[in-house]
């Protein structure tokens, strides 16, 4: 058998496998010890233990708890709900003000957390009910809490970028960099939406009522307060790992004690509170160490087959297709896997082929890890099977259907690709900020 229908048979195999229902680590990690046994007799099996020894001494993989913690901190003691107040009270004089106000929640809940599922949580439980009560489009409102939870993957400290980073063999500092402008940029991009939109047809965001809105100046300044502790937390964090003060390692665990110390400082850590956020943060962690040791045998096993060389043969020799061809195919199935898998999955599962395939072409492999978010972005909110449609459809009330969910998606993919068209076009957009912190 050739090494290019070994390398089918694995994918195919593992496509199978998730097909049925099978966890993403179980079914790659399967393939890739039963790949290695069958390849090279006994001595396949130090293939996984090799991967295994080689995560357990991965000190950056610290980061992911750290990252994790803190977010479910600053969500399970009420902090997310309070900033969400103020942006109630300052937008809701403004038609769409409380949808952008949402967008805005989402980008400092991105920054304090890493993950989108986080933000849609977070949006679907407070601000998905205030506009809907409101009378706020519930179509409109849907497609809103789902682009803006995605920013999560995009905006740092980005945990998807992190692990990008691991297996990229990439400096997680330049890939944060790297998506902050195109985090923000489609941030507005999404904001100058609903303004136009809403502009135009008023009906769909409505001003928040006169009695909400007359609160004295002093009260909305207090309001203010909400804001500054995320803030901090953030500023802290990020500043001092960019300005190289900590390691990143470093910075996860400031960002992890500032958010405890948050809790504390507005007397709401209590004993449930840790509690819950240290079994969330457990399970996400081991989640992600099984996802990456998988990861990590499978492309071990690609490497020995030599797939790489093999795949970009038939794609320039064979195929004759030219690197910015080859580029957009691979962001295509990127956006058909995410029909059916999760971020996580995606990577693991494409990285051992594409990101060895994009340095060669001669691509940066930080502005492919941008443009990989990005397009995972897209994949997560794709009908039919769009990993957040269906996450939506879990929170949502009972008045929102699968069909609205589906509608309310349209705009906010539109606006991902014209952005990913952007980035792609202009590749200084996400690597202007490293090379300036570099330089």
């Amino acid at each position: 058998m050739s090494y290019e229908m070994i390398a089918l048979l694995m994918f195919s195999t593992m496509m199978v496998m998730m097909l049925t229902g099978q966890r993403v680590f179980g079914a790659i990690g399967f393939v890739a010890a039963v790949a290695a046994l069958f390849l090279w007799g006994e001595g396949g099996v130090e293939m996984p233990f090799t991967a295994a020894s080689k995560l357990m001494s991965w000190y950056p993989l610290l980061t992911l708890p750290l990252f994790v913690f803190m977010g479910y901190m600053l969500s399970e003691s009420g902090i997310a709900s309070d900033l969400y107040k103020m942006f109630h009270v300052w937008m809701g004089p403004l038609h769409g003000g409380l949808a952008i106000g949402t967008i805005c929640l989402m980008v400092l809940i991105s920054a304090m957390n890493g993950l989108s599922v986080a933000g849609m949580a977070i949006g679907a439980t407070i601000a998905l009910p205030e506009m809907l009560r409101r009378g706020y489009d519930k179509v409109m409102v849907t497609g809103v809490i789902q682009a803006g939870s995605s920013l999560g993957i995009l905006v740092p400290p980005s945990v998807v970028l992190v692990l990008y980073g691991m297996i990229a063999r990439q400096p997680v500092s330049d890939l944060w960099l790297a998506g902050a402008i195109p985090g923000l940029m489609l941030a507005t991009m999404f904001v100058v939406y609903i303004v136009v939109r809403c502009r135009l047809q008023p009906e769909l965001g409505p001003v928040l009522p006169k009695e909400e809105r007359q609160m004295p100046l002093g009260e909305k300044i207090a309001l203010l307060k909400a804001g500054i502790l995320p803030l901090l937390i953030f500023v802290f964090m990020t500043g001092f790992f960019v300005a190289g003060v900590t390691s990143l390692v470093e910075s996860s665990a400031v960002g992890a004690t500032a958010a405890m110390l948050a809790a504390l400082f507005r007397k709401r850590l209590t004993f449930k509170v840790l509690e819950t956020t240290i079994r969330q943060t457990l399970g996400i962690s081991c989640m992600f160490m099984w996802i990456i040791l998988a990861a990590l045998a499978f492309g071990a096993v690609f490497d020995g087959l030599g797939a790489v060389k093999a795949i970009e043969s038939l794609f320039l020799e064979k195929w004759g297709l030219s690197p910015w061809e080859i580029l957009i195919l691979m962001q295509l199935s990127y956006i058909v896997m995410g029909m059916f898998l999760d971020d996580t999955a995606m990577l693991v599962i494409v990285a051992p082929l594409y990101i060895p395939l994009v340095i060669s072409l001669g691509f940066n492999p930080i502005w492919y890890g941008v443009l990989y978010t990005i397009t995972v972005q897209v994949a997560y909110m794709t009908p039919p099977f769009g990993y957040n449609l269906f996450l939506m459809k879990a929170m949502a009330p009972p008045e929102i259907s699968l069909v609205d969910i589906y509608r309310s998606v349209i705009p906010f993919v539109l606006i991902m690709i014209f952005a990913l068209v952007i980035v792609m076009s202009f590749p200084e957009i996400a690597l202007w900020l490293p090379q300036y912190f570099k330089g």
